[in-house]
């Protein structure tokens, strides 16, 4: 009776298989997502094949979305939750089970019944992942190990797995607020049957000291113009850049924005904003100049360039320069023609903010988001500003040769 039993529980495990690997794969894209959104993950090693306990520091709620997004979804992970804290209330309960693939674990007595519960589970190949902490550690020291996740594996007949996790603590503090940041997941080599609680907390230790005091790979040209734009002389550089493109330097500020937004991506909105700024004030002193007759050097402009701004602003004024982001003419050859056809200032500011602002905001702001993306990528910025000074040396080219 009792092999019938048996056999009968092991198909109904297996019928699940399926659709739990389908939700678990589903899990793992969404919080790989999110995680690289808000600073990247990285995992190093991989679980074993077949069923296992996973034993982790814990130090934030962001540990579950690290683990699910690292982990692979064969295993089709599910996380040990305090009954007490994520099934107190029905909605708690669906967000745990359906957003985390919790199950409940009561601290209060009868945890150890609720654990070798998912024993078929380990069997059918699935990792059950425990935080053997029992609540998450202050200031990243590791707190004493239970015997619960021990003693599951060895009823289970399955490996443990030691997971060091970091970054976390960084990404979502304790009774903090979410902010950006790498999170790294590194997996152990499994431990012996006879492994003690002590043991599997120093080699998770271990994987969390180990993974926390790794160096990131970085570039030193990365750092050397974080440095600049990360600084109050930033900003200036990023304002007199836009004021001289829009009196007579070729570069245009998208360009600044490109290299400095991708090396300190959390000043891509301030350095654009300074950017628009210097863009401003230099279109409105440009547009004077005009008026009173002053010439300044326009390199790597046309004559036609200039003739089809006249044509324009013959026909709509000061809001022709709406047609700048998209045409290829630089802002300084508008600004100038504005002046000699004698556009009012406060006319043109407003047409100009508005058409510079939608470009230069939104060039910034996406080499920001491509900068959090790539940030693991951080190593190759000397091969990516090679890249962009290529490329935005053959735009220029073929944008000139076309309006010549």
């Amino acid at each position: 009776m009792t092999d019938s039993r048996t056999r009968v529980q092991a198909r109904e495990v297996e019928g699940r298989v399926g659709p739990v690997r389908v939700a678990a794969a589903l899990r793992r894209a969404l919080w790989w997502t999110l995680l690289t959104l808000t600073g990247g993950i990285e995992r190093r090693g991989r679980l074993p094949r077949g069923g296992c306990v996973v034993v982790a520091n814990h130090s934030s709620h962001a540990d579950t979305a690290a683990l699910l997004a690292a982990l692979d979804a064969r295993h089709s992970p599910a996380i040990g939750a305090a009954a007490d804290y994520w099934f107190a209330s029905p909605w708690r309960s669906r967000i745990c089970g359906h957003l985390a693939a919790g199950f409940p674990v009561r601290r209060t007595g009868g945890g150890m019944d609720d654990l070798l519960a998912r024993a078929d589970d380990l069997r059918a190949g699935r990792a059950v992942v425990l935080f053997p902490e029992g609540t998450r550690a202050r200031d990243g020291e590791l707190g004493s190990f239970h015997r619960g996740a021990l003693v599951l594996a060895e009823h289970a007949g399955v490996p443990v797995v030691p997971v060091g996790i970091a970054g976390t603590d960084r990404l979502l503090p304790k009774h903090g607020r979410l902010r950006p940041a790498l999170v790294r997941v590194a997996v152990g080599a499994p431990l012996p049957a006879s492994a003690t609680p002590e043991e599997a907390r120093d080699a998770v230790a271990a994987l969390h000291r180990r993974t926390t005091e790794e160096p990131l790979a970085d570039s030193a040209t990365r750092r050397r113009v974080a440095a600049v734009a990360g600084s109050r002389w930033g900003l200036a550089l990023g304002f007199l850049w836009a004021f001289a493109e829009a009196l007579s330097w070729p570069l245009m500020p998208e360009l600044f924005l490109a290299a400095a937004c991708v090396a300190v991506p959390r000043r891509a909105l301030k350095l654009s904003l300074a950017a628009l700024a210097g863009s401003l004030a230099g279109g409105l002193l440009a547009l004077q100049l005009a008026a009173v007759g002053a010439q300044l050097p326009q390199p790597l402009t046309t004559e036609r360039m200039r003739a089809e701004v006249r044509a324009e602003l013959s026909a709509e004024s000061a809001a022709a320069v709406r047609h700048q982001p998209w045409n290829g003419i630089p802002f300084k050859v508008y600004a100038r023609e504005a002046g000699r056809a004698g556009v009012a200032p406060s006319d043109w500011l407003a047409h100009s903010a508005l058409s510079r602002g939608s470009r230069t905001l939104t060039v910034g702001l996406a080499f920001g988001t491509f900068g959090f993306l790539a940030h693991r990528l951080r190593r190759r910025y000397a091969l990516y500003l090679t890249l962009l000074a290529a490329g935005f040396t053959a735009g220029l080219t073929l944008i000139v040769a076309g309006w010549s």
